[in-house]
Order: structure tokens, then C-alpha cells, then sequence
């Protein structure tokens, strides 16, 4: 296969993993349980499938004690941004959801110079306001969906946090190795707070048939799958590419939320409005931080 067919192939399945992605907040709707539980059987059912994906290919558990602690703090923190985005799901609907998430990029563009220590960029001050303006129309016309927002914002924050100490974190270890583990010591902080709640009754092991069914797929598919699939993309893709392609998730879920859930998704024009400020934003910010690799590709 020539290099040219290989990146279109793999340009293809970045496109599907995105898709998965996208899929996910539909499942977390259709998903009758509550947020918590949610999120444990979808890092335990994804750590079963990663850990099975570790012995087929003879990969190594081993692991220090920086690296437990430093991937046990990541860990819960990617658990209650799961939980915090079900959550917004569950109290407003996928649409408002995905784009108040969208401003992770502009809360990793406050938290980068901290992690990193660089200075923050005037630039991207200017599109943080812009988003900002963009979510306050979606809340002075979507009052209803208050508490979905500040869950989801919660989230988005909580995900940029995540993400800037994967990128301390992969300097150091292996992709799949940090996930992993991440997601194992994330099951096993929500675990301990079910115990202790006493909520790990019969009625919570009783679940619909369908439940099982959606978080199956949401665990192998949406997360095992689409991590492991998604390193092997990045090996052939530029950074620039990847990044440009995952900012199409809010679209690709809100088009499939409004197919599944008809009228549940319809929502106020004001609401488009603010929502097309925000992806905009989103999107030109990664044009403008990429300028330079594009002029690069353009004059090869």
C-alpha cells in the first residue's frame, strides 16, 4: 500500500473514531441509569477490553510508583469529567451538551501556559470572550438547560485538565499504558465512593436489557476501540489533521441526536446562533495555532 493510500485510509477511520465519539453522547441518553453508575461500568467494561487487548499482544502491567500516583490523580479526574458530561446529558440533551463542551479548547489555552510555561497568547483570549458570547445566547434563550451547562462546563474544564497532563504524560510513557491505567484507577475511585454509599445493591446490578446492551458498546467500541484505533491513526496523520477532524464531533452527534430523538433536539434558533459562534471559534482557533504546518504543506 503506497504512503498516499495509507493516510487516506487511515484519514477514513480517523473520520469513523470521531463518529464513535460523537456516539457516545446518544448512548449516554439512551442509557436509563444515573450518570455514576454509568461511568463505572463503562471504565470497567473498557478496562476488561484494553486489559485483554494488553495479554493478546504481550504488553507489559509493570509500573512505577510515580506513575501509579501520577495516573491515579488523572484517573479520577477523567472519571468525574465522564460523570459531569452524563450528567448534562441526562439534565438537558445531547445539543446543549456537546457545544458547551466545545470550550475545552479555550480552557486548555488558559491552562497550557500554566502546565507549560509559556505566556497566554493575546489571540486566544479574544476567542475565549468570543465563546463566552456564544454560550451567554444560548443561555439567555435556553434558561431551561442552566444546570446541563455548568455540568458540562465542569466537564469541558475538567477534560482540558486531563489532556494537558497527557501531554506531560506521553513524553514519559507509552499511549495505551496511560490510558489503561487511567481508566483502572478511575474505576476503582468510583468503586470505593459506590461502596461507601452503599449503593452497590441488587436494583443497581439489575439492568434493562438494553442498558447492557448500550453499555457494552459504549465501553468496547466508544472506548477501548476508539483509543487504541485512535493511536494507531496519529502514527500516520499530522497533528493538525487529527485535531481539525475531532473538532466535527459536536456536529456529527447533534446531527444524530436530532435523527434519534426528533423533537427532544429541536431547540430555539438563538440557540443555533450562539452554538455556530462557539464551533467557529473552536475551529478557527485551530486553524490559526496550525498556520504555520499548513504553509509548510503548501510549499512542499
Amino acid at each position: 500500500m503506497s504512503n498516499q493510500e495509507n493516510r487516506l485510509k487511515n484519514y477514513l477511520l480517523l473520520h469513523v473514531i470521531v463518529f464513535i465519539w460523537g456516539f457516545t453522547a446518544i448512548l449516554g441518553k439512551l442509557i436509563s441509569i444515573d450518570a455514576i453508575p454509568l461511568v463505572w461500568y463503562r471504565m470497567l467494561i473498557a478496562v476488561g477490553f484494553i486489559g485483554l487487548y494488553f495479554v493478546i499482544n504481550n504488553r507489559s502491567f509493570t509500573l512505577t510508583k510515580r506513575a501509579a500516583l501520577e495516573f491515579s490523580i488523572t484517573g479520577v479526574i477523567i472519571a468525574v469529567h465522564w460523570i459531569t458530561f452524563f450528567k448534562a446529558i441526562k439534565v438537558s440533551n445531547v445539543s446543549v451538551a456537546l457545544v458547551t463542551m466545545s470550550t475545552g479548547a479555550f480552557f486548555t489555552s488558559l491552562l497550557e501556559p500554566i502546565f507549560f510555561k509559556r505566556r497566554v497568547k493575546l489571540l486566544e483570549m479574544i476567542l475565549g470572550l468570543l465563546v463566552i458570547f456564544g454560550l451567554y445566547i444560548i443561555f439567555s434563550f435556553e434558561s431551561k438547560y442552566t444546570l446541563g451547562i455548568i455540568y458540562a462546563l465542569i466537564s469541558a474544564f475538567l477534560s482540558s485538565l486531563f489532556a494537558v497532563l497527557n501531554g506531560l504524560f506521553v513524553k514519559k510513557y507509552e499511549a495505551d499504558s496511560i490510558s489503561f491505567y487511567q481508566l483502572f484507577f478511575g474505576v476503582a475511585c468510583v468503586t470505593v465512593y459506590l461502596a461507601f454509599s452503599g449503593s452497590f445493591t441488587a436494583e443497581f446490578f439489575s439492568l434493562l436489557g438494553t442498558d447492557w446492551v448500550y453499555l457494552i458498546i459504549l465501553g468496547s467500541v466508544c472506548t477501548a476501540y476508539a483509543f487504541i484505533a485512535s493511536v494507531k491513526v496519529m502514527k500516520y496523520l499530522t497533528p493538525y489533521t487529527v485535531m481539525l477532524t475531532i473538532n466535527l464531533e459536536p456536529v456529527y452527534a447533534i446531527i444524530l441526536a436530532l435523527i434519534i430523538f426528533g423533537e427532544k433536539e429541536e431547540m430555539n434558533i438563538e440557540f443555533y446562533y450562539g452554538a455556530f459562534i462557539v464551533l467557529f471559534v473552536v475551529l478557527l482557533n485551530g486553524l490559526v495555532k496550525n498556520s504555520s504546518k499548513i504553509k509548510k504543506k503548501l510549499q512542499r
